[in-house]
């Protein structure tokens, strides 16, 4: 009985031995099907899911895409070498950067839109309204269409008066998290005479603070504007810039009425037709010394933008 009972046990226990080793072997079995590269119990070099860091041949590090003001662009117009507006003033910060830069490093796109302003004295022109959506629109599918392609390239926005509220408007999307493409994808944001500059905007410089974008001011008055110009005035960004606003430069000249209405509407109303027959110091900011100490608007931008540039990585190419 003895002898019995001892077999028994070193059976049961070459069975549980057996038992094991068939489980072990079928678990590195199992393992090394789904990745044949990897040693059993190391994890895999890649992360299900995550994506190589490399991208196709033709992406950029760095893609800056400009958004023109009112009369500064046309629908048609080049986005490489625009020529709608040989005088548009962003083509003094955005010539100079694509010259210094390799295009296979940095792309310097610049957003073909109606960039027209219905008003008295351009009666057939496109509205506000229409013009800032196709703007707005067109924007939007450049960096979504650009990030679906290139998932590891980075942006820089720069706008323009009309432009300046179409690029802080997606700015400030995709710093609250309602954007086409992640915040941290965003190096940074110029915005030259934003109609919807609030008083917590910040600047590299002279920051006016006795006004704020026209747009703000005039938003008890937008049916006066519907009715003038055919442009709702929209107010303040609700969220700001979100995680973009350390990112987001503002600048803007005092005397500009885009940018530095009066802070209640009545005054923003009285200014509208003197903004809209002679507001001359909103076309200086290439030459105008006194929006930023030492330089101007278009120099720092330049500058700004170029220190962004340098400052992203460089991805391999597949």
């Amino acid at each position: 009985m003895a002898g019995k009972r001892k077999g028994g046990r070193l059976g049961l226990a070459l069975g549980v031995l057996v038992l094991v080793v068939l489980l072990v072997a079928g678990v590195g079995w199992w393992l090394s099907r789904e990745n044949p590269t990897s040693p059993i119990g190391q994890p895999p070099a890649t992360e299900p899911g995550e994506p190589e860091r490399t991208q196709p041949a033709d992406c950029p590090d760095v893609s800056l895409i400009s958004v023109p003001g009112t009369w500064e662009s046309a629908a048609d117009d080049d986005p490489y070498n625009p020529q709608a507006n040989p005088n548009s003033l962003l083509t003094k910060v955005t010539a100079p950067l694509a010259e210094a830069n390799d295009p296979a490093r940095v792309e310097v796109y610049t957003v073909p839109y109606t960039a027209q302003f219905r008003n008295p004295q351009l009666p057939e022109d496109v509205s506000y309204n229409d013009s800032r959506a196709e703007g707005t629109e067109k924007l939007r599918d450049k960096i979504a269409s650009t990030h679906e392609r290139c998932p590891f390239t980075k942006y820089a926005l720069l706008g323009f008066s009309q432009g300046a509220v179409i690029a802080g408007d997606v700015t400030g999307e995709i710093g609250n998290g309602d954007g086409v493409v992640p915040a941290d994808l965003v190096l940074g944001t110029v915005l030259i005479a934003d109609g919807r500059r609030d008083q917590g905007a910040i600047g590299p410089g002279l920051q006016p603070t006795n006004g704020q974008g026209m747009e703000i001011s005039l938003q008890g008055a937008s049916g006066l504007t519907e009715l003038i110009a055919d442009a709702t005035m929209t107010g303040p960004r609700p969220a700001g810039f979100g995680a973009l606003t350390e990112q987001t430069a503002s600048l803007c000249a005092g005397p500009d009425l885009i940018c530095n209405a009066p802070m209640d509407a009545a005054g923003g109303a009285a200014r509208l037709s003197e903004f809209l027959n002679n507001n001359a110091v909103h076309a200086e900011y290439d030459t105008n010394p006194n929006v930023v100490e030492g330089t101007t608007a278009t120099e720092w931008s330049r500058q700004h933008l170029q220190s962004l540039i340098d400052s992203a990585e460089e991805v391999p190419h597949s």
